[in-house]
């Protein structure tokens, strides 16, 4: 999120509604009022900005923080850079990444054409040379594979690798995962229209039923060890068994249990939600 690093649960909690307060020690304001981030939740907006008095906080500061109490509140401020002053940083949930969207629109051929444009533009500017066609069919071919193993293959560093991800996301050809990315409907057309073989045309079609969430990187990889990829295989276990899991922690069972509420399913050993 810039300026203010916020943890998975967290997010969620500004998402719900329950927490719209954030405290950091900075040597200066590093976010502005109005600015909307975009996070793993969708859209983050800050609505207030301002320098406080450690003193000043409050426990009701503290609840609208997440903080469990006004001490804990204040000892966490005083752990890092206690010599600098306390930011108070009033936040909101502002609506879905607008990217969520775009993924899903398969471009026409006048969109195509400015896609390509962009690409060629962006290849003709890299000085290690054209990268952006070769970084989709390596998402294509390996979709949720870490970040550094995709660089490594692409002969490149972690971060300048990201960086390159990053640009192809924000046109909405690519999605992030909590582990590595995939290939989005809008960057598979712009491959078909180009007429690259793709090996993702060759592969079976995916297990029919509903992804699973976001759920931190631990748990989507304690899960898909198990072959779990989707919420109809995870009410196939009980809530022991997936609370068991090395990785799952109270953030992702949460995430878990809304996304099978919504659906009307269940952990093997509770009952079923559906009507």
């Amino acid at each position: 999120m810039g300026g203010v690093q916020m943890r998975p649960v967290e997010l969620a909690a500004i998402r719900a509604g329950d927490v719209d307060l954030a405290f950091r020690r900075w040597d200066r304001p590093r976010v502005r009022v109005g600015t909307q981030m975009r996070t793993m939740v969708g859209l983050v907006e800050v609505t207030s900005v301002d320098r406080v008095p450690v003193r000043s906080l409050t426990a009701a500061d503290a609840r609208r923080a997440g903080a469990p109490s006004l001490v804990a509140l204040r000892q966490g401020l005083d752990r890092v850079h206690a010599d600098r002053p306390v930011y108070r940083i009033g936040l909101r949930y502002a609506g879905v990444d607008p990217r969520q969207a775009l993924r899903e629109e398969v471009p026409d051929a006048a969109e195509l054409g400015a896609i390509r444009e962009w690409l060629d533009r962006l290849d003709r500017a890299s000085s290690t040379g054209p990268w952006t066609r070769a970084t989709l069919l390596l998402i294509d071919e390996l979709p949720a594979v870490r970040a550094p193993d995709l660089a490594h293959r692409m002969g490149r560093d972690t971060l300048s690798f990201k960086q390159n991800v990053r640009k192809l996301k924000e046109r909405g050809l690519t999605e992030s995962l909590d582990i590595g990315y995939r290939l989005s409907p809008r960057g598979a057309a712009v491959l078909d229209h180009e007429g690259h073989p793709r090996p993702s045309r060759d592969r079976s079609e995916p297990e029919p039923g509903i992804p699973l969430p976001h759920l931190g990187a631990g748990a989507t990889r304690a899960l898909t060890a198990l072959g779990v990829v989707r919420l109809e295989q995870v009410a196939g276990l009980s809530f022991g068994e997936v609370r068991a899991l090395n990785g799952v922690g109270p953030y992702a069972l949460r995430r878990l249990r809304e996304a099978m509420d919504a659906a009307g399913l269940a952990f093997l050993d509770e009952p079923d939600t559906a009507m």
